[in-house]
Formats: structure tokens, C-alpha cells, sequence
């Protein structure tokens, strides 16, 4: 069975969940297309280049199939579930009316402790764009726009939001990591902290439609061959 072979995991001591951070990293790895879809995994093989025991990816998968995100094949393993072009266009759609004007709304409310975490994860996202290491992208950039969108105090379109990014896949990663493209699309995070802390929800809420956008024209790509 096809293993992602630039998948790793940082050490588990200072986590309070494994199974949670294996969701997590196995997340980000569908997202950016390091798991392949309709390749086979197992939870086993997987485990082995984490350095864990089966059990906690083996329930990280079962709720990776629980979101959508991948399947069971029968006494074979797991394969990541293919996402059409259509299907990317409505997510993109639907957040697009969601996400602006909910971080536009956001603003007068976000706290300075608040304001300071979204800067410490804007620069992990810059970090990680320099790095080319897409996982701890996705994941930082998940987090990122889930805590600037709960600052709105609307907990279900927070989930909603969730739901949507994790069946989103941003294929083109890789290749704007080789431009360096993707480095000023991480520096993005660092404008948006500094409208929140201007005030300017307007301008937000344009930076963050725009933002939205280069996630389907430029982010999405194709699907690995």
C-alpha cells in the first residue's frame, strides 16, 4: 500500500490527544494532496512512519471516514475520496458568502490576547510556506481562520467552515511552494491581523474574499496523477 512519503509527525509528548493530533496532520496531508486519493492506506503502515502505536490512527481514520474524507476498502485498508472540480467550486462558493463578512463581523470583538495568537499563527503559516512543509500549512492556516471566525461568536458556522475547508483539496501547493508563490500568499495571514488590529473590518472583509479566491483559481490545482 502507497504511504505519503514526506508525512511525519512532530513528538506526541506535549499533546493531550494523539488520536486528535493524528486527525489533525492525516487532515492536512488529504488536503494538500501528500495522501493521494484513491490510493490505499493502512493503519498500520501509517502508524509505523508516525512512530505510534495502530490504534490511535486507526481511530483517526474512522473519523476521517465519519467527515468524508476517506473510505473503508474492505479488508485492504483506506483510500482518500476523490473531490470533482464542481464539487470545489460550490465550497468555494458557500464560503465565500460565509467567511467575509463573518471576519468582517469579528473585529470590534477580537481581544488583544485573541489578536496576539492569530499573529503567532500567521507567522507559523509563513514559517511553514518557507519551509514548503505543507502539512503544518494546512493545519496552521485551519486554525488560523477557525479562531479570526469564532471571534464572531456563531459556533455553527464556525463547524460549517470546518466541514467545508477539510473537503477542500489544494493540490497546487507544491507548485507555488517551487515559485515562492506561496510565500506571499502566507504573508496574506500578516495583513489581516493588522486590519483586525486597525479596525478596518471593510477592508477585512475584501482581503478576505480575495484570500478565498486564491484558494480554488491557484491553491486547488489538480489532482496528483
Amino acid at each position: 500500500m502507497a504511504e505519503p512519503r514526506h508525512l511525519a509527525l512532530p513528538s506526541f509528548a506535549r499533546w493531550t490527544s494523539v488520536r486528535e493530533e493524528v486527525v489533525n496532520v492525516l487532515r492536512g496531508a488529504i488536503v494538500s494532496g501528500e495522501m493521494r486519493p484513491g490510493e490505499l492506506y493502512s493503519a498500520s503502515g501509517l502508524a509505523e512512519r508516525f512512530g505510534i502505536s495502530a490504534t490511535p490512527v486507526r481511530e483517526a481514520m474512522l473519523d476521517l471516514v465519519k467527515q468524508g474524507l476517506v473510505e473503508v476498502v474492505r479488508n485492504r485498508g483506506y483510500k482518500v475520496t476523490v473531490i470533482s472540480e464542481t464539487d470545489l467550486d460550490h465550497i468555494t462558493q458557500i464560503r465565500q458568502l460565509l467567511e467575509p463578512t463573518a471576519a468582517a463581523e469579528a473585529v470590534p470583538r477580537i481581544t488583544g490576547s485573541e489578536l496576539d495568537a492569530l499573529r503567532a499563527l500567521a507567522s507559523a503559516i509563513v514559517d511553514a510556506a518557507a519551509e514548503g512543509d505543507l502539512v503544518s500549512y494546512i493545519n496552521a492556516d485551519r486554525e488560523f481562520h477557525l479562531r479570526l471566525l469564532a471571534a464572531a461568536g456563531n459556533e455553527r458556522l464556525v463547524r460549517i467552515v470546518d466541514d467545508l475547508r477539510a473537503q477542500t483539496r489544494l493540490y497546487g501547493l507544491s507548485a507555488l511552494v517551487a515559485s515562492g508563490r506561496l510565500a506571499d500568499s502566507a504573508l496574506e495571514h500578516v495583513e489581516m491581523c493588522d486590519l483586525i488590529a486597525a479596525g478596518d473590518a471593510k477592508k477585512l472583509k475584501k482581503l478576505m474574499s480575495t484570500h478565498i479566491g486564491h484558494t480554488r483559481r491557484e491553491w486547488a490545482g489538480r489532482s496528483p496523477e
